[in-house]
């Protein structure tokens, strides 16, 4: 199975100027705890509500100063033609529950999201069962 089979396609992301304050309400009103930030419509970083409590809330930030100023710059993506067993263990090797698709390594559009409860949702084999509880080992 690939990633295009169980990814959220075209989810939300922010603008790098957006405040902190617009994050976390968007997160609230969302249900997510993970968004993307574009500049231009270009991934250049990932938000988490984890992000908002430790380096925005701990360094004293104020609600409105931009997400840029915390967002965490590593982008970890993955291609949707990619195979689901592979890609859970890059999640497992960088301890992620999340990735960032792209649509090929030549244009490398945004496409969706996917994450260990899009693939778990998917399991048909013991094996891919097997690899979705390694890879969430390190949230328990």
């Amino acid at each position: 199975m690939k990633v295009q089979d169980v990814m959220t396609e075209k989810p939300e992301y922010l603008d790098v100027n957006a405040s902190i304050r617009e994050a976390a309400m968007g997160m609230r009103e969302s249900g997510r705890g993970f968004t993307p930030v574009a500049d231009h419509e270009k991934i250049v970083g990932i938000l988490t509500d984890r992000d908002i409590a430790v380096r925005a809330m701990a360094n004293g930030k104020s609600p409105d100063d931009k997400v840029g100023s915390i967002t965490s710059g590593k982008v970890l993506y993955c291609y949707q033609e990619d195979q689901l067993a592979d890609v859970l263990q890059n999640m497992q090797d960088q301890q992620v529950q999340r990735l960032v698709v792209l649509n090929n390594p030549k244009n490398k559009d945004f496409v969706g999201v996917v994450s260990l409860a899009d693939i778990a949702s998917h399991c048909t084999t013991d094996d891919l069962s097997r690899r979705v509880a390694n890879a969430s080992r390190h949230y328990h």
